[in-house]
């Protein structure tokens, strides 16, 4: 079982590594980071490599908070932003039409938690991905996990794999592990590490193909 945060969009890789695993265990209980997935996803545009950031109130303050009371700041019209750079990228991609409705209906929900709104999309990611990945969810925080942590896990296997912050978009590398290439809307050369709706836009319902 593998444990992590939960991310807004996921990268690829975050999905290619649930492929071996019996379950996904999501840190509710986990403090707040900025300047990682939590808030952000990556995708590619005509100018390259572009952020979607979700702004959130609370996430600058000094103390810890955890992520699931992080609240989502509507004051700017974000979503449209996020929406209309996905079309504008995507737009010509084989797949756009087919999941723009999808995201367009939860963009519209407006969740006031950034934990509602990213586990909204990764249910409807793994749909689309057709992976029956069980998730399950912490009922308190550790920042480390062992054997002994039966808090944490409760009756899960004892194989728990801590993923945790393994990702980062600060840290991208040419060789950053990702599927196997696949065509991407600006052509060569391939570009890792973007979110999976990336994979999707261009793969359909083949995308689980290339984990």
């Amino acid at each position: 079982m593998i444990l992590s945060e939960l991310s807004y969009l996921p990268p690829i890789t975050f999905f290619s590594q649930l492929l071996a695993a019996d379950g996904l265990l999501l840190d509710a209980h986990e403090h707040y980071r900025k300047q990682t997935y939590r808030n952000r996803a990556l995708v590619l545009t005509a100018q390259g490599v572009r952020p979607l950031t979700v702004p959130v109130l609370d996430g600058n303050r000094s103390e810890k908070v955890c992520t699931a009371q992080i609240e989502i700041d509507y004051r700017e019209n974000w979503p449209h932003q996020h929406r209309r750079t996905l079309q504008t990228a995507y737009g010509n991609s084989p797949y756009y039409a087919y999941y723009a409705d999808y995201l367009t209906d939860l963009y519209a929900q407006k969740p006031a938690r950034l934990w509602d709104l990213n586990l909204a999309f990764l249910q409807l990611l793994l749909r689309c991905l057709r992976l029956p990945v069980p998730l399950h969810f912490t009922t308190e925080y550790h920042p480390h996990v062992s054997a002994s942590s039966h808090s944490l896990i409760h009756s899960f296997t004892p194989s728990l794999i801590d993923k945790r912050d393994a990702l980062s978009p600060k840290s991208l590398k040419p060789d950053t592990p990702a599927a196997r290439p696949y065509p991407q809307v600006f052509g060569l050369p391939f570009v890792p590490g973007l979110s999976i709706l990336d994979l999707l836009f261009m793969q359909g319902p083949q995308a689980g193909r290339f984990l």
